[in-house]
C-alpha cells in the first residue's frame, strides 16, 4: 500500500530550481531572437512569397536575361533578379523609349527604402550610411522621369548598389546619358544593368553585410537597328574615353555568367552577342570634356 508524503522542502526547491532555468532559457531566447543571427537589423513586415507579375507590369518578357537566383521580381517599370548572398540585384531590365524621354519629367522624388517584393527582405539605407559609397541606381531615376510611380520605384533598395562617388557621378554618370541619347535617336533601347558579382568585392558594408562591387556593366539592344553591345566598368574615378569600356555581349556574358536576350537573339541573330560595332554608338566629346574637367572632381 502506498503512502502519501507530503512534499518536503527540497521539492520546493527543485521546482524553484527548474522554474528558474525555464525562465533564464526563454530569456536566453529571446536576446537571441532580437539581436542574435541573421535577423534584419530593420523589423520589417515577412512577405512569404514574391508579388506575382502585376498586370500593370510594361516590361517585356523577352527582354529578360537568365536569373542565377531564381528571386525574380517585377516593378511596372522594371524587373530585376535578386542576390541575396549580395544583398543587391545581380541584374534590372527595363525598355528605354524615346516616347517616354520626350515628355516633361517629374521633379525628381523619392524615398530609399526597402523593396517590399523581395522574399528574403532587401538591403536597407541603413546599411548604406556612414560607408563612403553612394547609393547607386541601378535604373537610373532620370530614366524614370515621365512617370511619378516610375521615379518613386528606382528608390527600392533592390535598385540600390554600393559605388564609388567619383565613378556614380563620373564615367558611369556619362553612360547614362549617353544612353539617354541613343534612345531618343535609335526610338527603342532594350537595357539590363547590373554589378559583377563574379569577381571579388571591395569589401562589404552595413548589417546586412552588402557587397561593393568592383565593377559594374551595361548590356543594350537596339531592336530595330538590330545592334547590341556591353560596357564593363570598374567601379572607380575614370579618365578614360567611354568606349574603351566597350565590349561585346559575349564578353558580358562571359564575365558574369548571365545570358542577355536570349530569346531575342537566335539564330542569325546571334553573330550580335558576337561583335561591338563602336560606330553605331557615338558619344559626346563635350560631355566626356565635362567628366574631366568637373564631375571627377566632385
Amino acid at each position: 500500500m502506498r503512502t502519501y508524503r507530503h512534499p518536503s522542502s527540497a521539492d520546493d526547491g527543485i521546482w524553484f530550481k527548474t522554474g528558474l532555468f525555464a525562465l533564464l532559457a526563454g530569456l536566453a531566447f529571446w536576446i537571441f531572437q532580437q539581436f542574435g543571427g541573421d535577423k534584419k537589423e530593420e523589423s520589417l513586415p515577412k512577405v512569404e512569397s514574391p508579388r506575382e507579375a502585376p498586370a500593370t507590369c510594361r516590361v517585356p518578357e523577352d527582354i529578360l536575361p537568365t536569373s542565377t537566383t531564381g528571386a525574380v521580381v517585377r516593378h511596372t517599370y522594371y524587373v530585376l533578379s535578386y542576390s541575396e548572398d549580395h544583398e543587391q540585384a545581380e541584374w534590372v531590365a527595363y525598355e528605354l523609349l524615346r516616347e517616354r524621354l520626350q515628355q516633361p519629367w517629374v521633379e525628381r522624388f523619392g524615398a530609399f527604402r526597402p523593396d517590399p517584393d523581395v522574399r528574403t527582405e532587401s538591403a536597407t539605407p541603413r546599411d548604406y550610411s556612414g560607408s563612403g559609397y553612394d547609393r547607386g541606381h541601378l535604373v537610373p531615376a532620370a530614366d524614370m522621369a515621365f512617370d511619378a510611380k516610375a521615379m518613386d520605384e528606382t528608390f527600392f533598395m533592390s535598385n540600390i548598389s554600393p559605388q564609388v562617388r567619383t565613378f556614380n557621378g563620373g564615367v558611369w554618370r556619362e553612360l547614362e546619358e549617353n544612353i539617354r541619347d541613343w534612345a531618343k535617336r535609335m526610338d527603342v533601347l532594350y537595357v539590363v544593368t547590373g554589378p559583377v558579382l563574379t569577381r571579388p568585392g571591395l569589401g562589404q558594408i552595413g548589417f546586412n553585410r552588402v557587397t561593393v562591387p568592383s565593377a559594374f556593366y551595361k548590356v543594350i539592344y537596339a531592336p530595330q537597328q538590330r545592334n547590341a553591345i556591353g560596357f564593363v566598368i570598374p567601379n572607380a574615378m575614370s579618365d578614360r574615353p567611354l568606349l574603351e569600356y566597350a565590349c561585346s555581349v559575349d564578353e558580358v556574358e562571359k564575365i558574369t555568367g548571365i545570358d542577355f536576350f536570349l530569346r531575342l537573339l537566335r539564330g542569325a541573330e546571334e553573330r550580335l552577342e558576337a561583335d561591338a560595332d563602336k560606330t553605331l554608338w557615338p558619344t559626346s566629346s563635350r560631355r566626356y570634356e565635362r567628366r574631366l574637367r568637373e564631375w571627377n572632381r566632385e
